[in-house]
């Protein structure tokens, strides 16, 4: 599982040994910087018990020891409304 922008995760010492203390992270972005097989940098927000972001952080975690709390909501599809012809009628002067 790729995290996707707007993922919350539980980050614990499956994912890296630097989370002793496990962590609730949302993803802002995967970073795209050049790591070992399997490994990622995520930049994101640190969570508090209430879902409410304390530190900004960019961590280096494994992918397979992520676990996924809440997925992203998924983007609505893009709805096209038909416009109505403008009815251009001539102006007195």
């Amino acid at each position: 599982m790729l995290p996707r922008s707007g993922d919350v995760l539980h980050v614990t010492r499956a994912a890296s040994v630097q989370f002793f203390r496990p962590i609730t992270f949302r993803v802002i972005r995967v970073l795209d910087w050049p790591t070992y097989d399997g490994w990622l940098w995520l930049d994101g927000y640190e969570l508090n018990a209430a879902g409410d972001a304390i530190n900004r952080r960019s961590i280096f975690v494994q992918q397979s020891g992520l676990e996924q709390l809440h997925a992203a909501p998924v983007p609505r599809q893009h709805t096209v409304r038909t416009r109505r012809p403008v009815i251009r009628t001539p102006v007195r002067v």
